[in-house]
């Protein structure tokens, strides 16, 4: 994000710092079944600590409405120019029936860095570092995606695990994959974790598939880019309302294929902590006067990939 590594790295444990209040914030409402409470309270702490940012911030990817919505300016305004991307929490109905998988996630990029995309929904298929990126196609059913992903793998197709949302619009989708063999891990929601998990190392996901959200899309690209893993997406246009919503964010072509590239670009930084527990990350710990953490960062710059423990202590002024 600057020419000096050294801010680099003080803007991703800021990141970290702003994903950490969120999830605190979020986990305080776990299984209370009011996911609107979760999530302002993991917009309010988020922007709390954005406020503190030693960057000049204008939120791309952010809330629908209220505080962190999109075009709103962050940070302590004198640093470097940034676009941020955020979602409080993904995922805060995981929150409000104390289920598995929310996170807390947040990525920075450089003026300009983030695909302007409204709110609608977005096809993706993602696969690991790998794999040719001309070997995946949303054009393309899945049986010949997934015979191309297992050659590259020198595996069968049915030894591959394909991620996809567990949603009715994935009848079909869920239905072809199994005709080929391939095995499938449904999740409820965080399809932006289902997208990471195919760049992680040691992560039993091979291949995600299925329609989720885009501003979801672009934060999954910005974690790819700093993990490696590639990610072909394309919006979905549902109705008018989509399509007028698609032309005012700018995208002529609504049937455009997004590389991950092209969804973030420049040096990106990408921060996410778990709410509750997950595959990645585990959930927030509570205590009297304190909490553990458990976040992920990711540079582009360098590649690097930090799994970070913070152990809170909320008797002591909250400097750090």
């Amino acid at each position: 994000m600057t020419d000096s590594a050294a801010p680099d790295r003080n803007l991703a444990l800021e990141a970290i710092r702003a994903t950490e209040a969120a999830a605190i914030a979020a986990a305080r409402f776990l299984g209370g079944g009011d996911e609107r409470a979760a999530d302002e309270a993991a917009v309010a702490a988020m922007h709390g600590a954005l406020s503190k940012f030693q960057v000049d911030g204008t939120v791309r990817i952010g809330e629908a409405n209220g505080k962190l919505h999109v075009g709103q300016k962050v940070g302590a305004g004198n640093g470097p120019k940034a676009d941020v991307a955020l979602v409080a929490i993904e995922g805060p109905s995981i929150v409000a029936r104390g289920g598995y998988n929310a996170l807390s996630v947040l990525a920075m990029a450089e003026e300009g860095g983030f695909l302007t995309v409204p709110d609608v929904y977005m096809e993706k298929i993602a696969v690991g570092a790998g794999i040719d990126p001309a070997a995946i196609d949303l054009d393309k059913p899945p049986a010949e995606n997934l015979a191309a992903v297992a050659e590259a793998k020198g595996v069968g197709v049915s030894d591959l695990l394909v991620c996809v949302l567990d949603r009715p619009r994935h009848a079909q989708l869920v239905a072809a994959i199994r005709e080929t063999g391939a095995r499938i891990q449904l999740i409820l929601d965080g399809d932006v974790s289902g997208v990471v998990a195919t760049g992680l190392v040691g992560s039993p996901v091979d291949v995600y598939l299925g329609i989720g959200g885009a501003p979801q899309g672009v934060l999954a690209a910005a974690a790819l880019r700093g993990i490696g893993g590639h990610m072909q997406s394309r919006l979905v246009i549902r109705n008018a309302d989509d399509g007028a919503k698609v032309r005012e964010a700018g995208i002529e072509d609504p049937d455009t294929k997004f590389a991950v590239d092209e969804m973030a670009r420049g040096h990106v930084t990408f921060a996410a902590t778990g709410v509750t527990q997950g595959p990645m990350l585990n959930g927030v710990q509570l205590s009297p006067g304190g909490a553990v953490t458990h976040s992920m960062v990711m540079r582009s710059r360098t590649g690097t990939c930090r799994f970070i423990e913070g152990h809170h202590d909320f008797n002591r002024s909250r400097k750090d």
